[in-house]
C-alpha cells in the first residue's frame, strides 16, 4: 500500500505536466502572433480615416518659384505686365511706317497699316549728350548676328541701320542709353532684323 500512493501521484502528474505544458504553447504562440502582426511603427493620428478624407479636400498649395531657378532666360519668373499703348502714341505714328519707336515711352513696334504686328516692346534710345534722331527715316542697310561697330568696337547683333551717322536698331541694354541707336533684348532685335526689309519706314518720334 504505501508503494502505491506514490506511483499513483506519478501517474496523476504526467497529465498534468501535459496540460501545463500545452497551456504554455498556447500561451506562447498568441503572443508571437499578435507582436508578429502589430505595425513596423506606430500610424500617425493623420493616417486615419477622418484625418485622411480632411487632409484630401484641402487645397493644394506649390512653393513659389525660385527666380531663375526653372532655366528661364529672365531674371525673374514674375509676369511682366504688358505694354498698353496710348491713342495719341498710335497717332502719332503714320500707317505708312513698318517700325515706330516713342522715344518717350521708351517702346517700340512693328506694324502693317494699322494693325500692330509686333510689340509693343521696351527698349533704350541714345542719352540726352547723344539722342536718337526723330523724324521718319528708312531702313539703309542690316547687319547679322556677329556685327562690330566700325565707330564703338563693340558688338551690336542685329543691327538694322535706318538714319545717318550708324543710327540702329540693335542688341543692347534695356538699362544704359546708346549712343544714338535704339538697344533692344537680343530676341526683339533678331526679329527687326528679320522683318524689316531695306527700304521700309521707321517712325521716331
Amino acid at each position: 500500500m504505501p508503494n502505491r500512493i506514490p506511483a499513483r501521484i506519478a501517474w496523476l502528474a504526467v497529465p498534468t505536466t501535459a496540460v501545463f505544458a500545452a497551456a504554455t504553447w498556447l500561451t506562447v504562440s498568441t503572443v508571437t502572433r499578435a507582436t508578429a502582426s502589430l505595425p513596423a511603427s506606430p500610424q500617425p493620428a493623420s493616417s486615419s480615416p477622418a484625418s485622411s478624407a480632411l487632409a484630401s479636400s484641402l487645397p493644394v498649395t506649390s512653393a513659389p518659384a525660385h527666380p531663375g531657378a526653372s532655366g528661364s532666360s529672365r531674371p525673374d519668373a514674375r509676369a511682366v505686365k504688358p505694354i498698353v499703348l496710348s491713342a495719341q502714341a498710335r497717332a502719332r505714328c503714320a500707317p505708312a511706317a513698318s517700325a515706330c519707336a516713342d522715344l518717350s515711352a521708351h517702346v517700340t513696334w512693328l506694324q502693317s497699316g494699322s494693325r500692330i504686328t509686333y510689340g509693343p516692346v521696351r527698349m533704350e534710345p541714345g542719352g540726352k549728350g547723344d539722342p536718337t534722331p526723330r523724324g521718319v527715316f528708312h531702313v539703309a542697310w542690316k547687319a547679322g548676328a556677329h556685327y562690330i561697330s566700325t565707330s564703338y568696337g563693340v558688338p551690336i547683333p542685329y543691327a538694322v541701320f535706318f538714319a545717318t551717322g550708324g543710327v540702329a536698331f540693335h542688341e543692347g541694354s534695356l538699362t544704359t542709353s546708346s549712343h544714338g541707336c535704339i538697344h533692344l533684348t537680343m530676341a526683339d532685335a533678331r526679329y527687326y532684323n528679320e522683318h524689316l526689309p531695306v527700304g521700309a519706314e521707321v517712325a521716331v518720334f
